[in-house]
């Protein structure tokens, strides 16, 4: 009988020996070695988060350091009081924000419902009428609407929102229409209600359509907003326009750049929104 002592060693199960030489059955190495876990990458850089804003910041900080140095006339000092400035600015960015606002109520409902099976002849007839909302020149819209509604923000407000319900509506419809049908028919399939697979499945499918579509919008909001002043309803155009009337470039000048330094920002917060809305499943290498 062989003592404790004296047994052979025990191998790990899979592990054999020929003529003294161990070795393991390939497919249980395979099996016993996984590939490490894929690390998820940051959706937002550093550069991402500090390269725009420090642009914005420098091309403010020159833009003041220069006003501090020039020789303004009663004229320009006039048109340039901080007050006047603030409230041109304030304006600009409550008119973006609830246009803004009117364009997603209106337009992401309204894609939802084009492509719902009984409301999809109806597509061809709202994206038409869409079409002709953009192609009409902006000015001459909101002429219309100040002729209909009389000056003021009202007649600003809803010339913006029809200007900018193009892109959100056309990205929503292409959004849900771009989803696998198999998708659809295995939610189906698996027991989830008609609202369940459009907001659980369609909704988060088609985000990074449709938040692309509102960042469009924003910008264009943030630029047709200078039009504001024709019709009352304020904002920097209003500097844009005393500068040009006037012939007082620095007045022009700061309307200008208060203007695209708004554009910027709003373009660069919608693209942060853009990557950290977009669902991790959709991203490549996850």
């Amino acid at each position: 009988m062989t003592s404790p002592a004296q047994s052979p060693e025990r191998r790990p199960e899979g592990e054999h020996e020929v003529k003294g030489l161990a070795f393991r059955d390939e497919g249980e190495a395979e099996q016993e070695a996984p590939p490490p876990p894929a690390v998820a990458r940051p959706r937002v850089t550093w550069q991402k988060l500090t390269f725009l804003p420090a642009v914005l910041v420098a091309l403010l900080l020159g833009t003041w350091l220069w006003f501090q140095q020039a020789d303004l006339d009663p004229i320009s000092e006039n048109a340039l009081a901080s007050g006047v400035v603030s409230e041109a600015l304030w304006q600009h960015i409550e008119l973006t924000v609830i246009s803004t606002f009117f364009v997603l109520v209106i337009a992401i409902p309204l894609g939802i419902l084009l492509t719902r099976e009984a409301f999809r002849k109806a597509t061809p007839i709202a994206m038409t009428i869409a079409n002709m909302g953009q192609a009409t020149p902006a000015i001459g819209l909101l002429a219309l609407l100040v002729i209909w509604l009389g000056t003021g923000m009202k007649a600003a407000l809803i010339g913006i929102t029809v200007y900018a319900i193009l892109p959100v509506l056309s990205n929503t419809v292409a959004g849900l229409k771009a989803n696998d049908p198999t998708l659809l028919e295995a939610a189906r399939g698996i027991g989830m209600s008609t609202t369940g697979v459009l907001s659980r499945v369609e909704l988060p499918l088609a985000v990074p359509l449709i938040l692309a579509g509102v960042r469009t919008a924003l910008v264009l909001n943030v630029g047709t907003a200078t039009l504001a002043t024709f019709g009352g309803g304020g904002g920097l155009g209003v500097l844009i326009t005393t500068g040009i009337t006037t012939q007082r470039m620095p007045v022009l000048m700061l309307g200008a750049i208060l203007t695209v330094s708004l554009a910027l920002l709003v373009d660069w917060l919608a693209s942060l929104a853009e990557l950290l809305l977009r669902p991790r499943g959709l991203e490549a290498g996850t």
